[in-house]
């Protein structure tokens, strides 16, 4: 039995005329009767009785006609699924991403992603960087959130924002009412400092910071992860931190957030996928994510940076749907 055995009965028992339905499926009417009698000897059963009037189905083709629309519709959907699937319409996509990426960078991108693909299933997933990088790897995650730098051959990793740093004092500290600070009147004071894990991420993006301002700091809470808990040991007077101004979209009692001089302090937020890119999915995903419009930020803000150069003899590889160069894994630190 056939699809197109059961195509032409349904147009038979819906048209109720031989003649109707041979119309519809715009064939000839002797090839339908043949058809259908070739249906009828392979089931081993009558379905249609031809009466003056037409044709009126038996107890079998009624049956028949039940599952009948009910297999065509499942092949019918099956095959939409299988299109949409192919234009990246629907399936699944799995993201991790640290804390930080969902105060600015993350939820216009989400929200664009979700209104044009609506029916595919996100599994998003808060985890620390070096958690990321190694999902990518174990292809659990199929793209991945975290501040740069990060020196990975086997990921593709885009520049999203630029976040730049703040200097997070205790409210009570002599410099919180000052319109900006320069890092080196606070080099003698406790630092809160993120964690290095494996990869430099906002750890190096930091202490560079300090070592333009011409010191190391002297570290009281070392890797403490979370921006959360370094603003609230910050504002229970344990010390002081450079966090990204990203971290003032969630305000903390007692703690201040003051502007620095050095304008190139900044935290980079990347976005990392493997070189092969898995599913059509994903490729939508990053169409949307490297064309997604400025956010702008607190006291100094996230903005989206520029494409990077690729390093000198690394060709940059194009994001799918051509939406530009992406800067090339082994940013310097």
């Amino acid at each position: 039995m056939e699809l197109r055995h059961l195509r032409y009965f349904v147009a038979i028992a819906e048209e109720q005329s031989l003649t109707r339905a041979a119309a519809r499926l715009h064939i000839a009417q002797p090839p339908l009767s043949a058809q259908l009698r070739k249906l009828e000897t392979e089931l081993g059963a009558v379905l249609v009785h031809r009466t003056a009037r037409g044709t009126q189905l038996t107890d079998a083709g009624r049956v028949l006609l039940e599952e009948a629309r009910r297999i065509l519709h499942e092949v019918d959907h099956a095959a939409q699924m299988t299109r949409e699937a192919g234009s990246g319409r629907v399936g699944r996509l799995s993201l991790g991403f640290i804390p930080s990426a969902s105060n600015v960078v993350l939820p216009p991108i989400l929200r664009q992603f979700k209104a044009r693909y609506p029916e595919v299933r996100l599994r998003l997933r808060e985890m620390r960087p070096d958690e990321i990088v190694e999902r990518l790897h174990d292809r659990r995650i199929d793209a991945g959130f975290f501040y740069l730098p990060i020196d990975d051959p086997s990921l593709h990793v885009r520049s999203v924002a630029d976040d730049s740093l703040v200097l997070a004092l205790p409210s009570t500290h002599p410099l919180a009412d000052s319109p900006e600070v320069d890092l080196r009147a606070v080099a003698g004071e406790p630092f809160i400092l993120p964690p290095r894990y494996d990869m430099p991420g906002l750890y190096t993006s930091v202490t560079q910071a300090c070592e333009r301002a011409g010191f190391t700091p002297r570290v009281v809470q070392p890797d403490v992860w979370l921006m959360q808990t370094i603003v609230g040991l910050v504002a229970g007077g344990m010390g002081i931190a450079v966090v990204p101004s990203s971290v003032q979209q969630i305000p903390r009692a007692g703690a201040t957030f003051v502007p620095l001089t050095d304008v190139s302090a900044t935290a980079r937020m990347a976005m990392a996928w493997r070189r092969e890119i898995g599913t059509p999915v994903l490729r939508s995903f990053l169409d949307i994510a490297a064309a997604a419009p400025e956010q702008p930020g607190a006291a100094g803000g996230v903005r989206p940076s520029a494409s990077d150069a690729p390093r000198p003899g690394a060709a940059g590889p194009a994001l799918p749907g051509g939406t530009g160069p992406s800067q090339s894994s082994g940013v310097p630190t």
